[in-house]
């Protein structure tokens, strides 16, 4: 019955974890987030890591089927390690800025995180008008959401557009 109540509460909190960290989930650093024993993933990205903890609760619940208790205790620590840190890296994303490079490099990896944010607060504001024009009773307040919502869809398309001739360049850059 304990294994039950900690293995529902680990996938609680790895569920709203995915929910906080959608956001900055695709968003990539120069270098690797975690250490090597936390995560094996080699991947920048966030995404990654998420789905490598989802793995691991997916282990644990075998393990805990087969009865593998030494198995449990360490997947469910390894795996609780895992959450904490994803936590605390999705919480303080933006402190991280950039990291060293050439001067170059570092200049277009800037560009990249201020773009990816960029990309992120417009997505939040073209929701959120979405969200208001569903919500609208008057014409008038309908066609002036209606409006915002297209100027942020164009706005976020060219954000898009940018991130990915970024996005170019650094891989021509980093070959």
């Amino acid at each position: 019955m304990r294994t039950d109540l900690l293995l529902q509460s680990l996938e609680t909190q790895l569920s709203r974890l995915e929910a906080d960290v959608a956001p900055v989930a695709f968003h990539a650093t120069f270098g690797a987030r975690f250490d090597r024993q936390l995560f094996r993933t080699r991947s920048s990205l966030l995404q990654a890591c998420v789905e490598e903890a989802r793995g691991n609760l997916q282990a644990l619940r075998h393990a805990v089927e087969q009865q593998q208790f030494e198995q449990v205790q360490w997947l469910a620590e390894h795996l609780v390690s895992q959450l904490e840190a994803i936590a605390r890296e999705s919480a303080a994303w933006q402190l991280r800025g950039w990291d060293n490079g050439s001067p170059a490099l570092t200049r277009w990896q800037r560009k990249r995180l201020q773009h990816q944010d960029y990309e992120r607060r417009l997505s939040e504001m073209t929701q959120q008008r979405r969200e208001l024009l569903a919500q609208a009773t008057t014409l008038e307040e309908q066609q002036r959401l209606a409006r915002e919502v297209d100027v942020f869809s164009t706005r976020l398309k060219r954000c898009r557009d940018a991130l990915q001739n970024i996005e170019n360049v650094l891989a021509r850059m980093t070959r």
